[in-house]
């Protein structure tokens, strides 16, 4: 019997003392890396709540100033009707009044239109894009390792040198 009392004799083993074994280094390395990741695991849940208040807030703060500009730009009838009944108080009858500051109107925006439309051609192309997006499917064949075959830009003092004698400035 393996748990069977001993018959009669009494156990006197030396009581040894219970000396606390040293970790070894792989499990303090092992207890280090679960207390970084906890550290780590606790530091994003912070900075997801701040950023999820921060953000509640952004969004009332974004929804207030778009409803002050939607109002704004509905007030601007009543500034119009106003400007047009002013004129009506000149003599003028009153269609023709708001027909002048539909005119006006008409006036303000053809001259935004063709401002946008100069600010719009001014837009440069975007060259070295449009020159590396040809190069793509060269670059996309494969070759062995080590053959190329086209030669590589070169860079210096902040000039790239294209193919043939093209250069553009970094």
């Amino acid at each position: 019997m393996a748990h069977s009392a001993s018959l009669g004799r009494p156990t006197t083993a030396p009581a040894a003392a219970i000396v606390p074994a040293e970790p070894s280094v792989g499990s303090l390395v092992q207890s280090a890396m679960s207390d970084v990741s906890t550290l780590i695991r606790g530091e994003v849940e912070l900075a997801k709540s701040e950023i999820g208040r921060s953000a509640k807030k952004a969004g009332i703060g974004a929804g207030a100033f778009g409803a002050a500009g939607v109002v704004l730009a509905f007030s601007a009838f009543f500034l119009f009707i106003a400007i047009a009944e002013a004129i009506t108080a000149l003599g003028l009858p009153r269609w023709i009044s708001y027909l002048i500051v539909w005119f006006g109107l008409v006036l303000v925006a053809g001259v935004a239109a063709l401002i946008g439309l100069r600010t719009i051609k001014k837009i440069e192309k975007p060259e070295r894009t449009i020159e590396s997006l040809k190069d793509l499917p060269e670059v996309l064949h494969r070759e062995q390792p080590g053959a190329r075959r086209r030669e590589v830009p070169t860079v210096s003092n902040g000039q790239v040198q294209l193919r043939g004698q093209a250069s553009y400035k970094v």
